[in-house]
């Protein structure tokens, strides 16, 4: 599983963009390749493809280059270029939030996060595009534009890691920095057709956000990748130093599956919607794979939990969590802080904070608490749990922007983030696994998720799906057409 998959490699860019993370740094390894080499090609990828896509938040090349020459190949990622997502405070790079209140404001901090990136050997070439302050399923912001889907400049590539998955998709980048809090990560992934991923509650070393957030427990950092083994590569890299039992190497992951593990799926999400017929179709054709590969499948009720006052408390505990930030950013910025520099949504969701007491934020905490307890009852009667990831494919541009209707967004946030945050909210592990295709060549992704701590599970199940429907040559296809398209 370690060695190169693609054989006879040069240093093209069109070829390097065919390889996954693992691949690049085999080659850098080899002496095959330099970094800066790498660097340079995927910088002509995204000067290639950018203007279309727009994936990019911001750039430092000279910073790349600087730390490519720099590189000692000792790394799991030594070498290879990669972009962090925009809500992520990174050292030489600007930290805008996906918001022109920010634009092209320098990160003031780093974090343990962001060190064991650079202990990997990875170069950040930028930073990649993002929903203001993450809040919503499309990157589609008034500082940025909108960030097109590569399967379909059209439509979004979801978000709030619109900018990772569409540079990842499209082979800017072989793998991308992504966060999730409700579905980040694996609702882009889905529309992307990449491989999402979000660890375990607690699993990573920290971002530097204050545990005191309000919705901080249900925020992951990880990242979007063409491979399952750079996935699980990226989570050794960003392990906390207090994990007992550390995720074993791709090759033990790869064969580790045990026989007759139990997969419940089901269909129609927790607050009672049903997916599309693609969507379906995709869950149907998931769970005959896994018993093909000798799991137990079986179909159960989705997760119960009060929908409501879950929900509600949600985006309650978002309205504090952005207040909060919105004093602490006046009081740093003085007069030069101007809330007409701020989306409308943004704006309409902090003003949920108005008039909360310190006792209806302990009540919005305990209601989220209650209903992971309620959640975690559905993995009792099986080892994971099989659903659509999104409950249909990647919509157009234009619907869900941060001008429309606050209350439409929000209905569409619950509905796209349906089957999603259920694993949020309980701390889950869980993934969003490319596994079909629709008519019109539009990827649907099909989401698994298992208790606390057993990411090695769904890795190991992971491995096996791709293996027995591998998804690289479809990704492929896309890279090269996208390339030659804009050659």
């Amino acid at each position: 599983m370690d060695h190169p998959q693609t054989t006879g490699t040069t240093s093209t860019s069109g070829e390097l963009s065919l390889m996954d993370a693992t691949d690049q740094a085999a080659l850098v390894k080899n002496g095959e390749v330099s970094s800066l080499e790498l660097v340079e090609a995927a910088i002509e990828r995204i000067e290639t493809l950018n203007p279309k896509i727009n994936a990019i938040a911001s750039i430092n090349y000279d910073h790349a280059r600087q730390r490519a020459q720099s590189i000692n190949g000792r790394g799991p990622f030594s070498g290879v270029p990669t972009l962090i997502k925009d809500l992520l405070p990174y050292p030489g790079h600007a930290a805008g939030f996906g918001c022109r209140l920010l634009e092209g404001a320098p990160a003031l901090s780093s974090s343990d996060y962001v060190e064991a990136l650079d202990a990997s050997g990875l170069v950040v070439l930028g930073k990649s595009t993002v929903s203001e302050f993450g809040l919503l399923g499309t990157t589609e912001t008034l500082a940025k534009g909108a960030t097109t889907n590569p399967w379909d400049l059209a439509r979004s590539p979801g978000g709030s890691s619109g900018g990772a998955v569409a540079a990842v998709a499209s082979g800017m980048v072989p793998i991308a920095h992504a966060t999730d809090g409700g579905g980040s990560i694996r609702g882009p992934a889905s529309f992307c057709g990449l491989f999402g991923f979000k660890p375990s509650r607690n699993r990573t070393q920290s971002n530097g956000i204050p545990a005191e957030m309000p919705t901080n427990a249900l925020l992951s950092d990880h990242c979007v990748s063409r491979s399952v083994r750079d996935s699980a590569r990226w989570l050794s890299t960003t392990e906390g130093p207090d994990i007992l039992e550390k995720l074993p190497s791709p090759d033990v992951l790869a064969n580790a599956l045990p026989k007759n593990t139990r997969i419940g799926f089901y269909r129609t999400d927790s607050l009672g919607q049903t997916p599309t017929p693609e969507a379906e179709a995709a869950v149907s054709e998931a769970a005959r794979l896994c018993q093909a590969l000798g799991c137990d499948v079986f179909e159960i009720e989705a997760p119960s939990f009060d929908t409501e006052a879950t929900v509600e408390a949600f985006f309650d505990l978002t309205g504090v969590t952005l207040a909060g930030l919105f004093a602490q950013m006046q009081a740093m910025m003085g007069d030069a802080f101007t809330e007409s520099l701020l989306e409308p949504y943004t704006l309409t969701t902090a003003s949920r904070a108005n008039g909360l007491t310190p006792e209806d934020i302990a009540r919005s905490q305990s209601a989220l608490e209650q209903a992971a307890a309620s959640v975690d009852k559905s993995l009792e009667q099986c080892d994971i749990i099989l659903s659509p990831t999104v409950p249909f494919e990647a919509f157009p541009l234009g619907l869900y922007g941060p001008t429309a209707d606050a209350s439409i967004l929000a209905a569409f946030t619950a509905r796209l983030a349906g089957y999603t945050f259920v694993s949020s909210l309980a701390g889950w592990p869980a993934m969003s696994v490319p596994l079909h295709w629709t008519e019109n060549g539009l990827p649907i992704g099909c989401h698994f998720a298992a208790a606390r701590n057993k990411d090695p599970l769904l890795f190991s199940l992971a491995f096996q799906l791709e293996q027995a429907q591998p998804w690289k040559s479809r990704l492929n296809e896309l890279t090269e057409t996208l390339l030659c398209r804009n050659a």
